[in-house]
């Protein structure tokens, strides 16, 4: 961090996060001394920011144990509203998995992980059990290969060892050595996979999503379990849907970016002003 940045470093504003970061799916509900245990803050400390967040919202109390309330959403949708690309994805990816019966979803890079920033579910008896904001190891995983694909070489040794924020512990954990022969043929085939690299059963295949400056910026993807559905109908039926569903989704968000950014568009969905403005042309 530059001098002058560090000095305007609100200590506060990073504390308080670090305390909505000690939840999860292990600690859904903590005291006060398994907070300051998890965060290393003083109990004093760990009190008058759990009573900020209380009165803010976002955290609730019972029986002297704390826990996340639904508004800390907020938080992370924040993002994905103000990208705008889910809203642009959504129906496409409704209609992808309507026609596979499979769920398919958006992800990013961040670090070492991949964050998954739009779901769009089927229910299934095998699933991995992610939800929008969880984090996988992006070295284990379709989405993240697509994404890694687009990291300088030079960076990518540096990238994969970034701490991973993620619980889940992959099957197989890739170095850089050995994942650049993978995200080299991702390069020139255009999209990737992962073969039960992440755990036992699961395969996947995922696609990028490019800007209008032909940068990836997130991935598309579907897994299957290997109990339900043969790698050929993978490859051969799935695949081909996959990669339509990527360029339909890059012509609606290129037309949503060109859409009105007054305060009552960003109160609409993107695709409703997408067809607004189609219907008015």
């Amino acid at each position: 961090m530059q001098e002058n940045s560090r000095k305007d470093f609100v200590e506060a504003l990073a504390r308080g996060l670090e305390v909505i970061r000690s939840f999860d799916r292990l600690h859904i509900q903590q005291t006060i001394s398994q907070i300051s245990e998890r965060t290393l803050l003083a109990r004093p400390t760990v009190l008058r920011l759990l009573i900020t967040l209380d009165e803010l919202g976002y955290v609730r109390c019972q029986d002297n144990r704390y826990s996340l309330t639904p508004k800390v959403v907020d938080l992370g949708m924040a993002y994905v509203s103000s990208l705008g690309l889910y809203g642009a994805a959504k129906p496409h990816m409704e209609n992808l998995s309507k026609k596979v019966d499979q769920t398919v979803s958006l992800a990013e890079l961040d670090g070492s992980d991949i964050v998954y920033t739009g779901r769009v579910e089927v229910p299934k008896i095998v699933s991995v059990g992610v939800t929008v904001g969880s984090r996988l190891p992006s070295s284990s995983t379709a989405l993240g290969r697509v994404l890694l694909a687009e990291i300088p070489d030079t960076e990518l040794h540096d990238v994969l060892n970034t701490p991973s924020l993620s619980m889940y512990v992959p099957r197989k954990r890739l170095t850089a050595d050995q994942i650049r022969p993978r995200l080299q043929t991702v390069r020139e085939q255009g999209w990737a996979e992962s073969d039960e690299d992440l755990q036992y059963g699961v395969q996947a295949i995922a696609a990028p999503l490019r800007g209008e400056d032909g940068r990836v910026i997130a991935a598309i993807g579907l897994a299957t379990h290997t109990s339900e559905i043969g790698k050929e109908i993978v490859r051969e039926r799935y695949l081909p849907l996959l990669l339509e569903t990527a360029r339909s989704i890059e012509t609606d968000w290129s037309e949503c970016r060109k859409l009105p950014t007054s305060e009552s568009a960003l109160n609409m969905d993107g695709m409703h002003l997408l067809h607004l403005r189609r219907n008015s042309a």
